[in-house]
């Protein structure tokens, strides 16, 4: 058993079933700092607990041991955005392969960590992310997209230059919040 794989598959289970460290934590009989520390890979949880967490996590007790689940996972933390220069469409992909539009082959987006003042703004609103920003939002310098990629999933809004820079996402968990500037490129911030 590989604690590390092991820790990240408990918190990405943990997370798509909407539970919080404690509940889980209280659905074992262990303390929330346990689960915390399985999550940060600093030990790994007794044996006599897998079974359970297998049950209310929903993953097979062989994955779960074997970390197989973490494979979608893994791909979506490889995913590259592509952005036509000529008709704007967005495309993503989580694996190798040349991607062409308008006749031309495009090139991946670089990503940049965004610094503190370039992030955008995000809360929880009934049960959703919204994300808003202060961005011009004019036809020579806009964000086309906003994505949010969590656990194995991929929620992709376009923009548009007339519109102002506000988004509803699904709020599954934490994950990477990607926004692409027309100038500046492709970013991302953790949620």
């Amino acid at each position: 058993m590989e604690c590390e794989r092991l820790g990240a598959m408990i918190r990405t289970c943990r997370m798509e079933k909407r539970l919080t460290q404690r509940q889980l934590a209280d659905m074992l009989g262990v303390s929330d700092r346990t689960v915390s520390k399985w999550e940060r890979c600093r030990g790994c949880p007794d044996i006599s607990l897998l079974a359970g967490l297998s049950r209310i996590l929903g993953a097979d007790l062989e994955e779960l041991l074997e970390g197989n689940g973490e494979k979608v996972r893994n791909a979506m933390r490889k995913i590259r955005f592509f952005v036509c220069p000529v008709c704007g469409e967005v495309t993503a992909t989580t694996g190798a392969g040349a991607v062409s539009c308008c006749g031309r082959r495009l090139e991946s987006l670089a990503e940049q960590k965004a610094e503190e003042k370039q992030k955008l703004q995000v809360e929880e609103l009934d049960g959703e992310w919204y994300v808003s920003g202060q961005h011009p939002m004019v036809k020579e310098h806009y964000v086309s997209f906003v994505a949010l990629v969590s656990g194995g999933e991929l929620h992709l809004v376009r923009q548009y230059p007339e519109w102002n820079l506000q988004v509803h996402l699904p709020r599954r968990g934490h994950g990477r919040l990607f926004w692409h500037d027309t100038r500046e490129g492709l970013f991302y911030q953790i949620i």
